[in-house]
């Protein structure tokens, strides 16, 4: 299918062979670890976005199969460890961070509370559902799992009064630790749920971080289909849909902001006390990834201003250069791009053409390596930061994929 673009091929079938043979591991009890690529640790966020192309075959391929739902049950296994964390070690061998000031235990590498961090593995269950029918990974370490982070949710809508998670991190950049003795900034009840860390594990500046509640809306009614069609719980059911309801009102609410020039648009943060913080950023959720996710539609007009707002010299981290044109992100240099954020740019449009362009500038900048770094700089792509990330690989997979029709349902 890709017969007429031999470098698309050539990097779609590396990177999609280097995701597989270098980042997963089964472990002896039949569930699945699978590494970011250069730290020995399982980010619960990466490794379903890793995985998620591989849904394609999984109807087909039992190995696939298994190895997906290995992932689902390993994933809700840690979340019931800490569901604050949001990486783990494959053992309780007390690797990472463990000079963090916060409740470290022997299974985390590092204990940044990220809400997307929790959306990933029910995001991942259920597409897994979807795509091959298989229902067994609702196990009973789902169930549980899931609790943990339903109950998590509601106590952080209340962050300054129910919550006792705090996080500091002692001689490191501002973005690595939480102020206020590591409770983060001061936050007014929205009905949205408090984040320390955004997906990309800076410290949020406003703890209402938009895109992993818009995120969280989503997995949420993902929950009340798998209560309702699966599980048989009703109880779960409207527990589930009166969170995302709630979650979903402050977003309409706290979230939405008049911009001077694009109108009508989603902020990136707020506090739920009239600051906002407008920006978005490379990492997934983001806002420009809100279409992508489910919670609103490609012609939604406050996600098209939004979007339009994203990729504009008005978003700070909007970069445009010599080479390229994208968002990046404060987590690594100004002026570097994200291969992440332009494969969001082309999942986000609905011209192919469009997606063809962006994916022809993506092999533009690869520097000869034949696969995705995490970031390169506008004017010169032999600048860049990590030879290869499997995030961005398999985000670059997907955008293939979508161009020849090929999507992941759900």
């Amino acid at each position: 299918m890709l017969g007429d673009e031999p470098k698309r091929a050539a990097i779609f079938e590396t990177c999609v062979a280097n995701t597989w043979e270098t980042t997963l591991k089964r472990l002896d009890d039949g569930t699945t670890f699978v590494i970011t690529g250069d730290i020995p640790a399982m980010w619960l966020r990466d490794s379903a976005a890793q995985i998620r192309p591989y849904l394609l075959i999984a109807g087909e391929n039992s190995e696939v199969r298994d190895v997906i739902a290995g992932l689902v049950e390993r994933q809700f296994q840690l979340v019931i460890t800490d569901p604050y964390a949001n990486a783990f070690n494959e053992g309780p061998t007390g690797l990472g961070h463990t000079e963090d000031l916060t409740e470290m235990r022997p299974w985390v590498w590092e204990r940044k509370y990220e809400v997307d961090s929790l959306c990933y593995p029910i995001q991942l269950s259920y597409l897994l559902w979807k795509n091959t029918g298989r229902t067994s990974h609702f196990s009973a370490a789902f169930r549980e799992g899931l609790s943990l982070i339903l109950k998590l949710w509601r106590t952080e809508q209340y962050h300054e009064t129910q919550s006792e998670y705090r996080f500091q991190r002692m001689n490191c950049p501002a973005t690595d630790t939480l102020i206020r003795d590591g409770k983060g900034s001061e936050t007014g009840y929205t009905g949205m749920t408090w984040s320390g860390f955004r997906p990309s594990d800076d410290a949020c500046t406003y703890g209402y971080l938009i895109p992993s509640n818009m995120f969280a809306v989503v997995v949420l009614r993902y929950v009340v289909e798998i209560a309702t069609e699966v599980l048989n719980d009703t109880e779960l059911a409207k527990e589930a849909m009166d969170l995302s309801n709630e979650i979903d009102a402050g977003i309409q609410q706290y979230g939405i902001i008049e911009h001077p020039e694009f109108g009508l648009i989603y902020a990136y943060e707020t506090d739920g006390m009239g600051n906002y913080n407008l920006m978005d950023d490379a990492n997934v959720p983001s806002l420009l990834s809100s279409a992508y996710l489910g919670y609103c539609s490609m012609d939604d007009p406050i996600y098209v201003n939004t979007r339009k707002f994203i990729l504009s010299s008005n978003n700070p981290f909007y970069f445009k250069g010599a080479a390229a044109a994208g968002v990046g992100s404060p987590h690594t240099p100004s002026d570097y791009i994200w291969p992440i954020a332009l494969a969001m740019e082309g999942l986000t449009s609905e011209s192919n053409n469009e997606r063809k362009t962006i994916l022809k500038l993506l092999e533009s900048t690869d520097n000869g390596c034949g696969m995705m770094h995490e970031g390169f700089h506008k004017d010169d792509p032999s600048l860049y930061t990590r030879e290869w990330f499997s995030w961005a690989n398999m985000m670059y997979c997907e955008l293939v994929l979508r161009t020849l029709d090929l999507q992941v349902k759900g």
